[in-house]
């Protein structure tokens, strides 16, 4: 793995006597994007929690496992530390700060950025930057947050993690709740990220865009690692795109007649 690549290594977590996790591994090359795929309740938002250190806002904590960052824990690390390390974390549900403009939204994101000290210029240079990916940003700087439409309210979240200036990116089903076509152009938005430098780990429940998105990805159920692999492959696993891509497979044979083997796709060993 390269300097500025994420590995998360069996790593457990539990919510009280509830187990969420179950010995995860998953990693995060440089400039890479990784898609995190399963259903309610199979772990996703709890592994990025985990990532960001924010698992005791909820209730959870790490019983077992490592999570390193570009050569540093993070796992001991309290949660603005690990922003300041270069991971930012987009929560699911579109979380902006409703009452404050655009501008101070975005003002607030830059306050753990890499290399703060830097100041108004970082800053500049950062917002500058989120107003390209996002120019209805700068048309509405001054309008509260919470006046945004969904699919505008989930671009500044984006936009503020942005100031922050990360190396890795957590987003949280950015497409949730979105109409079809602000959820594409979300999704080329994060390729858009990534392509200038910044790596991903998504979670998505729409698993057509995460895997169009990513170049590998995992499969939790459960809590547990399922299935992993290259994006394509997952893809064209019958089993992935039965159970998350809605396709039904045409080749099944009939209830009296032999299974066909199933595709073998690489899994995390334990």
């Amino acid at each position: 793995m390269t300097a500025a690549s994420l590995e998360v290594r069996e790593v457990s977590v539990g919510y009280g006597p509830v187990r969420a996790l179950n010995r995860v591994s998953v990693d995060v090359p440089e400039g890479a994007v990784v898609a995190v795929l399963g259903g309610n309740g199979a772990g996703k938002t709890t592994l990025l929690r985990a990532v960001s250190r924010t698992l005791r806002f909820h209730g959870g904590t790490i019983s077992s496992g490592t999570i390193t960052f570009a050569g540093q824990r993070l796992d001991g690390l309290t949660p603005d530390r690990v922003v300041a390390a270069g991971v930012v974390q987009v929560p699911e549900g579109r979380q902006v700060f409703a009452r404050m403009t655009v501008a101070d939204n975005l003002r607030a994101g830059a306050l753990g950025a890499r290399g703060a000290h830097r100041g108004r210029r970082a800053a500049a240079e950062a917002r500058e930057r989120v107003h390209e990916l996002f120019p209805v940003l700068a048309k509405r700087a001054h309008q509260r947050a919470g006046l945004l439409s969904g699919g505008e309210q989930q671009m500044l979240a984006m936009g503020r993690a942005l100031m922050a200036r990360p190396r890795l990116l957590l987003l949280d089903e950015p497409s949730l709740g979105l109409a079809p076509q602000m959820a594409d152009r979300i999704a080329e938005t994060v390729r858009e990220i990534n392509a200038r430098g910044t790596s991903v780990l998504l979670v998505e429940q729409n698993a057509a865009i995460a895997l169009r998105l990513a170049s590998s990805a995992v499969v939790l159920e459960v809590g547990e690692v399922a299935l992993s692999g290259p994006a394509g492959e997952l893809a064209a696993s019958d089993e992935v795109r039965r159970r998350y891509l809605g396709v039904a497979d045409d080749t099944a044979p009939a209830d009296d007649a032999p299974a066909p083997p199933r595709p073998v796709l690489s899994r995390w060993p334990g």
